[in-house]
């Protein structure tokens, strides 16, 4: 089969023929249709993943069950499934002993996470092996890419707004219009808050109010000078212009954050009206559970989020990365393998 490789940190992706991985015990192997980009694809292949090359990137992944494993009672041939970053924890370490949800947590406090992309083979190919307890059935009539990018862009931005937990009466702000963004902006209206889009891009600013937003700021400033927001999502992968974005937000106000920045820690800053005095929050959001994923695959079917992607074939890998790397991908890259074996 084919598939796109990272060779090692700071170089370029590479499409590789490799065999096709087999259905271990517990496992599916999934006849892959799409396998959306994040830019966690790109830290990853910047080194912040660890050494962990050569690996195949990609955990937006969606396709077809081929194969099942022995032990498997949940899962048949011809199942439409899509998998995420975490497929399954080790069931044995201090924090499995607590029987939480399988979540974004497991992939950073379970001894020995099955994480795709990183600990076993991602989706940027045209097969993989997947933990059967880690897929979801895709909802009837949904795409595949459309529900790739749900995978992580939509999941992440769902749990996050629901880890916010908005009042009706709220108003949220979405700071980045990018892969996440552009997606946040869609979940927030289809829920009927009065919502906020935060782009410094001038070219962003039509299509966000296309997308849902009621108004569109540039700054925290800004945004302050409108009457501020209750929750900031921030989606974007640069923490600096979160902490300046930070300025309009009311008191009582959750800082959401969905998007990573390997290059700088996040930090409060003391100037203006004091974090602490303000009753302010941050939380960490990630990947928040399946039901969640299960939520807003529902919210996808039914054409309340629809993400924006730009397709490519596995050949065009470098392409691609290039692409995801520069910020110049309109919204969300996807890859549609042609299956040549």
């Amino acid at each position: 089969m084919k598939a796109v490789v990272m060779t090692g940190a700071n170089r370029p992706w590479e499409v590789w023929e490799l065999p096709i991985p087999k259905a271990e015990p517990g496992q599916v192997l999934v006849k892959v249709h799409a396998s959306g980009m994040c830019y966690t694809d790109v830290w990853a292949t910047r080194g912040f993943g660890g050494n962990i090359y050569p690996q195949t990137p990609g955990h937006e992944v969606v396709g077809e069950i081929v194969e099942v494993g022995a032990g498997v009672h949940t899962s048949i041939v011809g199942d439409r499934v899509g998998t995420t970053w975490v497929q399954s924890a080790c069931g044995r370490c201090a924090y499995c002993r607590e029987n939480r949800p399988l979540s974004g947590q497991t992939a950073t406090n379970c001894d020995e996470p099955r994480t795709t992309g990183f600990a076993s083979q991602g989706g940027h190919a045209e097969y993989i092996a997947v933990a059967a307890e880690g897929t979801v059935l895709l909802p009837d009539g949904l795409a595949y890419t459309d529900a790739a990018p749900m995978m992580c862009a939509g999941y992440t931005t769902w749990s996050g707004l629901r880890d916010a937990a908005p009042q009706p009466h709220e108003k949220i702000a979405v700071l980045g219009i990018g892969g996440l963004g552009h997606v946040a902006l869609q979940l927030s209206k289809a829920c009927g808050f009065e919502t906020i889009a935060i782009t410094h891009s001038a070219d962003k600013r039509d299509l966000a109010i296309q997308l849902g937003a009621d108004q569109v700021v540039s700054n925290g400033t800004e945004l302050r000078d409108l009457g501020g927001a209750d929750i900031l999502l921030v989606t974007s992968n640069d923490f600096g212009i979160a902490e300046e974005a930070m300025a309009g937000l009311r008191v009582d106000a959750r800082v959401v954050l969905c998007g990573l920045d390997f290059s700088r820690p996040f930090s409060i800053s003391s100037e203006g009206r004091p974090f602490h005095m303000m009753r302010q929050r941050v939380i960490g959001s990630t990947h928040a559970g399946l039901r969640h994923l299960s939520e807003v695959l529902d919210l996808a079917v039914k054409g309340k989020v629809k993400p924006i992607v730009e397709t490519f074939s596995l050949d065009r890998a470098t392409e691609a990365y290039d692409r995801l790397a520069s910020g110049k991908m309109r919204f969300r890259g996807v890859f549609t393998p042609s299956h040549s074996n």
